[in-house]
């Protein structure tokens, strides 16, 4: 099952004494933002297109984003994958791009299917890697063509692969606006033991 909720609203068939394994892919926030705004903008055509990256950030902050502040989304699925380990593994969107084979071998063994060293030597791992990549799940066919209900919209398929890049938010965002997100965000995260570093 794939997901945007927030850990506190999974059911409990889910969360508690479940064999379940949860999978969250944390992603910057300033790179999730412009992803999100990207995502939105042929969604809700001239009226979005207009509205600016503050904007949409705004409704992000104040428990518009799949029904919880982000860093309330953040770090509910962290404090699980804290209290919860077998259960719960958090990864970072920059670490899965900059190691993707280091993490392809985190995930084997968090859903107790290790690699073996002969199918480490053959390959296997790489070969993962590489039907895994962004650039190949893009280029799928399925994934060009089509249509996604989301809600009470039909999105293109197409939408939900732009650019798989991190770090992106630099070409949107103002360095006024960076230092306001950092300093908003750290404030949020204070006293949790969590760092977007």
């Amino acid at each position: 099952m794939s997901t945007h909720a927030s850990y506190a609203v999974l059911p409990a068939s889910i969360t508690e004494n479940s064999e379940c394994k949860i999978i969250y892919i944390h992603r910057q926030p300033k790179d999730m933002l412009i992803s999100y705004w990207h995502f939105m903008k042929p969604k809700l055509g001239e009226d979005y297109t207009a509205t600016s990256i503050s904007d949409v950030w705004r409704s992000i902050s104040e428990e518009k984003y799949f029904g919880s502040p982000i860093w309330e989304h953040i770090l509910g699925y962290w404090y699980a994958s804290k209290t919860k380990s077998d259960s719960v593994l958090f990864l970072q969107y920059d670490e899965l791009l900059h190691n993707p084979v280091k993490n392809v071998e985190k995930i084997a063994e968090f859903i107790g299917q290790p690699f073996s060293d002969a199918e480490r030597e053959a390959g296997i791992v790489d070969a993962i890697v590489r039907l895994c990549s962004f650039e190949m799940l893009k280029d799928l066919g399925v994934n060009r063509t089509g249509f996604t209900g989301v809600g009470n919209a039909r999105v293109p398929n197409e939408l939900f692969f732009r650019k798989g890049t991190a770090g992106d938010w630099v070409n949107h965002v103002t360095p006024e606006m960076s230092e306001s997100l950092d300093r908003f965000l750290s404030e949020k995260f204070h006293g949790s033991g969590f760092s977007l570093q």
